[in-house]
């Protein structure tokens, strides 16, 4: 079969190699329908990943068909539509009973597809503890609806449910990308009097004031002055850092009011730095940590039932063989890209 594989850093290769097989009677082979391009694969590309492996099969984002079941499954059985979690976890450790699946105590716990094991950028892809890693499509969903379900989605539902939103609270959101979208959407959800985006792309404010009207953009110059004349408090009450750069990481604190919570959700690829003086005063809580994406049946539900909707992130499908295209597109921002589709069947 083909596979998108991480070669060595900087380079990747669509390559030929067996189609996987189960190892363990708690895993399923799925065969991928559709998969994605995630920021976090250019990660691994760029050689900021550490615990990624030679030789992998990079993706961690896809849809697909079970074609086969471990003796101890118990969900699901071949023919079954499914949304790949991008966790592997075992469901029954102390974190994992906790909810806190990002830190299962098993040796591919946590991010393991397409980083420590092989992932789903490729016809087929094996998915330990599949009770767990695999979530069924409901009738009336189509792939595309359900693709970003196991990763960015999980991400903006796990965001927005730890950020302690209320109801008339002001949110600002930093980053207006692929996870900073579905993150928007879920924080939508928890009726919050008003919700501000910071993003410098002046194409993604665009997106944004398109699809979202009753949401308000400024671009990162402008930010704290902005967020002050549109809260209550002197700044926001919740903000979600998705962007992940220095700047963003700084602009999440300054503009907080005192009190509020800053939720980072974003991957840096270098150390940030809390300047303790400077906040001296403001009694921040922060949040941080990878996404505990145990809740896609729910986010499914929610899809099924027309309150989220993320296809107008797809905007442009490859094939698989054209996959080293599809990433040069992605990484360098053209076209207005915001997702990308991948289809194994070309």
């Amino acid at each position: 079969m083909l596979a998108y594989t991480y070669v060595k850093p900087g380079q990747f290769a669509l390559l030929e190699k067996p189609r996987p097989t189960l190892l363990h009677d708690r895993d399923a082979i799925v065969r991928v329908t559709l998969a994605s391009i995630c920021t976090s694969d250019l990660h691994i590309k760029h050689g900021s990943v550490p615990r990624a492996v030679p030789g992998v099969t990079v993706g961690h984002e896809m849809v697909g068909v079970v074609e086969a079941v471990g003796s101890a499954v118990t969900t699901l059985r071949p023919g079954d539509r499914v949304a790949v979690n991008v966790e592997t976890f075992c469901g029954e450790c102390f974190f994992c009973r906790n909810g806190w699946v990002n830190n299962c105590t098993d040796p591919n716990g946590g991010w393991a597809l397409g980083c420590r094991i092989d992932g789903g950028q490729a016809e087929y892809v094996r998915v330990p503890y599949a009770d767990q890693g695999l979530t069924p499509i409901p009738a009336g969903v189509s792939d595309r609806q359900a693709l970003l379900v196991g990763d960015l989605l999980a991400t903006g539902y796990w965001a927005a449910q730890i950020s302690e939103i209320r109801p008339g609270d002001t949110v600002l959101l930093l980053g207006a990308g692929p996870t900073g979208l579905c993150t928007l959407q879920c924080v939508l959800l928890q009726q919050p009097g008003r919700v501000i985006v910071c993003e410098p792309d002046p194409l993604r404010r665009r997106f944004v004031a398109e699809h979202y009207p009753q949401v308000l953009c400024v671009e990162p110059g402008q930010a704290p002055a902005f967020v002050r004349a549109n809260s209550a408090h002197g700044g926001a009450d919740v903000v979600l850092e998705v962007a992940g750069s220095r700047d963003s990481f700084s602009l999440a604190w300054q503009c907080a009011r005192p009190n509020a919570v800053v939720t980072v959700v974003a991957l840096y690829d270098a150390p940030q730095v809390l300047p303790l003086p400077e906040m001296y005063g403001k009694n921040l809580t922060f949040k941080t940590g990878g996404v505990d994406g145990c809740r896609c049946a729910d986010i499914l539900s929610l899809i099924a039932s027309g309150k989220l909707d993320t296809t107008a992130l797809i905007t442009h499908t490859f094939p698989l063989r054209d996959i080293a295209a599809a990433y040069d597109l992605f990484e360098g921002r053209k076209d207005g890209v915001i997702k990308i589709a991948v289809t194994p069947d070309g």
